[in-house]
């Protein structure tokens, strides 16, 4: 085993997951739950689950699709996301600014 491509693999997806969409779905479920035990276990489970479908395509996909393509087309992804997210941000935040100066407030 490539202990190396292991750790690194782990750390990328342990920083990743830190406070996105599925750790704050995860604190919400548990926090009304009084099992937090089966909400790790739950979690745990999906989290896997989509690893494995990942790595499975991504191993498929490789097969037929040259990686530099594949990290190419991984990289614009991110950059679309992320200008996308910028661009969501910025107008909310030109809409809450207008609304507060609509309103008087500074």
């Amino acid at each position: 085993m490539d202990f190396s491509l292991l750790a690194s693999t782990f750390i990328t997806v342990f920083l990743a997951e830190l406070g996105d969409k599925t750790q704050l779905a995860i604190v919400s479920i548990s926090g009304t739950s009084s099992r937090p035990l089966a909400v790790f276990a739950g979690s745990s489970l999906a989290l896997v689950l989509a690893s494995l479908l990942g790595a499975a395509a991504g191993g498929s996909l490789s097969a037929v699709i040259p990686t530099n393509a594949l990290q190419l087309a991984a990289s614009v992804g991110f950059l679309v996301l992320g200008v996308r997210l910028i661009r969501k941000a910025a107008s909310a935040n030109a809409a809450e600014n207008a609304g507060k100066a609509d309103s008087g407030q500074a």
